[in-house]
């Protein structure tokens, strides 16, 4: 039987109709069924599958870079995985063209003179193979300018091993890698009042303008070098990334690959290796000195062509309510990642708790008013491209806000991908008219920490995607325990990095939320609608 919450957690809150109507508002009562939020805490808290799910997601299928082998693997195992729970309507939906795929086959690298060390390295993705076992020279480059490198280097890099010369120091940390979000760093969240348009961005948006950054423009002559080592017929050029210590290594793609799609006709680039920073500044002390320096080098990669067009999982519950049952709310989280590690923290995690909230309720057996439709974005790591495209086949294009008919039916969209932190709260995107709705479906989670609402914006992550065409879409706040400092990205994003704990919490308080939007009389409110972006759409 179904049961009001009590007056500590009833919100009156006022639903505006969507910004392009005049309908007057109306105003609805938040009405909790206590019975079904307490079967969720049990059967996600105490009976999760949850690590099961990421341990096949990870360990299991390895990394999941967009159109490799690994990628198909892991999301063919989910929609099979989906389909055993239950789930109608499940399969892979193309969302547009992406390019060639990648996957490394093997990567061998160590110094063999002046004395033999394996080294900590990656390849970079897009890049080609060695051409089997190779031993070759390290040639340093020393340049300043373009001019120094022209005359100084030309005509010397044939056959070598590039490595350009740099002056790192490296500075021990005496903060801890993991750190929990502070009741006063809450507390800052949640005060914020600023409209979202002037809001700095967070630190989700900071890392990929870092990246990318540092990817196209970060070091300038290093990008000359390796133009010319490509001209004149390197074997390797040698990459570091100075955010990595300690083994770490942050690895993610070369230049060469646009971030709009990698074309089938595009040339593969230079092999392009990502050492850990001690490695990398201990050959350029060596070469600096004039000792000769030696590496074994052994990479193999494969390209593929055959299918430039790339997938999102989706699934769906289907709504019983006759009336609302053609209305849909959404989850999210996306399944691809870079090929250092297993892709855990970033974001198996996200596509397991996602999975682990549609069991949950399957589980238990609810009929949703509402239609509950999962999925699992594929180029997120590239440009939020799968979301994108599933946002522009469904719901409208950014670039000219041409509505689709799926666009008014959409409720929600709720998306997990700030690592293994469990919640502890939601940023609302500028959107305050779901502040007290909110606040309402947090108060039977206050015991596990969760609550924070903060009217800021956060970004880079799939939820833009909605909230670009003016769908209500939301991220929630998650514990940064040690994403930053050192699994995102990096060779250290495996399993053993999870916290069980904090994403059976994540999974439970998704699956409430879900399950709240679905049965709610009125679809969530909406902001008034984006104007067209023509310059770029998102």
């Amino acid at each position: 039987m179904k049961k009001l919450i009590t007056s500590t957690f009833i919100a009156f809150v006022c639903v505006q109709s969507f910004a392009q109507t005049s309908v007057a508002p109306s105003v609805q009562v938040e009405k909790i069924d206590q019975e079904m939020i307490g079967k969720i805490r049990a059967e996600g808290l105490e009976r999760s599958k949850v690590m099961d799910i990421v341990f096949h997601l990870t360990d299991a299928n390895g990394p999941r870079l967009t159109n490799s082998p690994g990628y198909t693997r892991a999301a063919n195992w989910a929609v099979a995985e989906l389909k055993k729970m239950g789930l109608s309507n499940a399969g892979l939906e193309a969302w547009g063209d992406f390019g060639k795929g990648w996957d490394l086959k093997k990567s061998y690298v160590a110094m063999s003179a002046p004395y033999y060390k394996p080294l900590i390295a990656y390849p970079k993705t897009w890049t080609r193979g060695t051409g089997g076992a190779q031993q070759a020279e390290v040639i340093l480059v020393d340049a300043k300018d373009s001019a120094e490198l022209v005359n100084n280097y030309t005509g010397k890099l044939k056959g070598k091993i590039v490595l350009v010369y740099r002056e790192e120091t490296y500075k021990q940390s005496f903060k801890t890698d993991a750190t929990r979000y502070t009741d006063k760093d809450l507390d800052s969240m949640a005060a914020i009042k600023l409209p979202p348009q002037q809001q700095a961005p967070d630190t989700a948006a900071q890392r990929r303008q870092r990246e990318n950054f540092m990817r196209q423009q970060g070091n300038q002559i290093g990008n000359r070098v390796r133009d010319m080592a490509e001209k004149e017929g390197a074997l390797a050029i040698l990459s570091m990334n100075p955010r990595g210590h300690d083994g770490t290594i942050f690895v993610q793609g070369t230049q060469y690959r646009p971030i709009t799609g990698y074309n089938l006709s595009s040339p593969e680039g230079i092999t392009d290796i990502m050492l850990a920073l001690e490695d990398y500044m201990m050959l350029c002390r060596l070469a600096k000195s004039g000792i000769p320096v030696k590496l074994d080098v052994d990479v193999q990669t494969a390209f593929n062509a055959a299918d430039a067009k790339a997938y999102n999982v989706i699934a769906e519950i289907p709504g019983t309510d006759p009336k609302l049952k053609n209305e849909i709310v959404m989850l999210g989280a996306h399944l691809d990642s870079w090929q250092g590690a297993t892709g855990a923290t970033d974001n198996a995690a996200g596509s397991a708790v996602m999975m682990e909230a549609i069991r949950i309720l399957k589980a238990l057996n609810v009929k949703p008013k509402r239609t509950i439709r999962i999925a699992l974005w594929s180029g997120e790591e590239q440009g939020l491209l799968g979301s994108r495209g599933y946002v522009k086949n469904h719901f409208a294009d950014p670039a000219n806000m041409q509505l689709k008919p799926e666009h008014e039916k959409l409720s929600g969209y709720f998306n997990i991908d700030n690592g293994t932190g469990k919640v502890r709260g939601i940023y609302l995107q500028g959107n305050e008219k779901v502040k007290d709705i909110f606040a309402a479906w947090f108060e039977p989670f206050k015991d596990l920490g969760a609550g924070t609402i903060t009217v800021s914006n956060t970004g880079g992550t799939d939820h833009q995607a909605f909230d670009a065409v003016g769908l209500p879409g939301f991220q929630f706040i998650q514990d940064p325990i040690e994403y930053d400092t050192r699994t995102h990205h990096t060779n250290m994003d495996s399993y053993d990095h999870l916290i069980p704990a904090d994403l059976k919490q994540i999974a439970t308080i998704v699956a409430a939320f879900v399950y709240n939007t679905a049965q709610r009389d009125e679809k969530l409110p909406r902001k008034d609608l984006p104007k067209p972006r023509p310059a770029g759409g998102f």
